[in-house]
């Protein structure tokens, strides 16, 4: 069907801006194509125009003209990948707000898997994360609104919202029997990047939770603080990036710099356009001592979380610990448009230093370590054994070492210990019950145990 010739041709030149839109990414993407591929585009521009002068001239009720343009180009996103989208102009702002880590909603990192809403990761501390929403989650329901046809951009502007106001998602989880309603109370959204605290026997923790513009100044600052606490140096590292969805590149390599040698390869990516095949390697300077690390993974590791782990492993410069990460291997080009808008495309595809691609694979631990919930006496006193010092009428042992009576030996250790338990804070007891967190620390205590005893040699 057509529209009859004079009236067609008002609605094209009507619509000359639409077409020219359409022309850049035509004309950028098929630079050298054929003049028989170049007759087809035109066909298809001819084609858009048809249908948009038809919608115009005959739909039930009038329709705003940038609606529709908005409508076409989220349309040919979303057939490309789950992670390039259109974003107009308030979206396009906020995003540029959530690389500051400040933002209103849910806080939940999610994607299109299989045709569904899956959430990559919660952030931590945010109302998804206390609710109980978990990496891989099926987002059928927002309130009343099924998931199926929304786009990402859809998705998140429903979950983002005025601080104090609910909302409810319906979960579909690998265990339920049925779908299951989780309601939501929105607040503003902080995400902290780093967080660390220094651990039993001179060892390190970090966390990184996104990265965002400061993390790499963050992580210097939280391994400087650790290193003067415990007088100079770290033992090691437990570098843990679970349920860390990603964030910028730059950021990424910056992180990973800290601990890979200079000269060395970070990551790689490739693309079509020039731009977009690019190579990131150590820089000189800055670098820590070469103190063993472990690094913590799970499904909800994704993009630049995988690219630190990746080149750590590559380089072995740490072990990998956890479980399999959610395997997000591709690059998105934000690119500003003229309305303040912003087209989020995804230009290229990253590899670790030995040519691994990470897409829909993700990154293997060195160990596999589930993910276990502890009791919570599990961590103060082991409760479950009987020893020779609770039985009544035990007796002490003679002390023959010469270093003064046994009781009052042990009563300076008992004062050590008070003050050692004093002076940790909130996240470190968390971590006490933390199964993976601690199983990597006693794989730190052993590596330096094997070096102190010289059998690595």
């Amino acid at each position: 069907m057509s529209v009859p010739g004079s009236k067609r041709t008002k609605m094209v030149a009507g619509f000359a801006v639409v077409v020219a839109f359409l022309s850049i990414f035509i004309i950028s993407s098929q630079r050298h194509s054929s003049a028989e591929g170049k007759g087809s585009d035109y066909e298809s521009i001819e084609l858009f125009t048809d249908v948009m002068a038809i919608i115009k001239k005959s739909y039930v009720e009038e329709v705003d003209t940038k609606k529709l343009v908005y409508g076409a180009i989220n349309g040919m996103l979303s057939s490309l990948d789950p992670h390039s989208s259109f974003m107009p102009p308030d979206t396009y702002k906020e995003m540029k707000i959530d690389t500051k880590g400040a933002f209103g909603g849910l806080g939940i990192e999610i994607s299109i898997k299989d045709g569904v809403l899956t959430v990559i990761s919660p952030i931590e501390d945010t109302p998804a994360f206390k609710a109980g929403i978990k990496s891989g989650d099926m987002i059928l329901k927002i309130d009343d609104k099924f998931t199926k046809d929304l786009n990402i951009n859809d998705a998140v502007k429903r979950m983002r919202g005025v601080k104090g106001t609910k909302v409810i998602l319906t979960i579909m989880r690998e265990g339920f029997e049925k779908p299951t309603e989780f309601p939501l109370v929105r607040d503003v959204i902080q995400v902290k990047s780093v967080r660390s605290n220094l651990m039993d026997g001179g060892y390190g923790y970090v966390r990184i939770a996104q990265f965002q513009e400061k993390t790499d100044d963050d992580l210097s600052k939280a391994l400087l603080s650790m290193k003067e606490e415990n007088k100079g140096e770290l033992k090691g590292l437990v570098l843990d990036m679970r349920n860390d969805p990603g964030g910028l590149l730059d950021q990424a390599v910056r992180v990973a710099d800290h601990f890979v040698p200079e000269g060395q390869m970070i990551v790689y990516t490739e693309g079509r356009e020039k731009d977009s095949k690019m190579q990131f390697t150590a820089k000189k300077g800055g670098k820590e001592p070469n103190f063993p690390i472990v690094v913590l993974i799970n499904g909800g590791s994704a993009s630049a979380s995988e690219i630190v782990a990746g080149a750590l492993q590559d380089h072995k410069r740490a072990i990998i610990l956890g479980t399999q990460s959610f395997g997000k291997g591709s690059v998105q080009t934000i690119i500003p448009l003229s309305d303040d808008s912003g087209l989020r495309l995804t230009t290229a595809r990253y590899y670790t230093p030995k040519g691994r691609s990470i897409q829909a694979k993700g990154i293997t631990p060195d160990i596999v370590v589930e993910a276990v919930e502890l009791p919570k006496t599990t961590a103060k006193k082991d409760s479950m054994h009987l020893r020779e010092k609770d039985l009544e009428n035990h007796f002490e042992t003679e002390d023959k070492s010469g270093s003064g009576d046994t009781k009052k030996e042990l009563k300076k250790t008992d004062k050590k210990d008070d003050k050692t338990e004093k002076v940790s804070n909130k996240l470190e007891d968390a971590l006490k019950n933390d199964y993976q967190v601690l199983r990597a620390l006693d794989l730190l205590k052993g590596w330096d145990l094997i070096k102190t005893m010289g059998i690595d040699k």
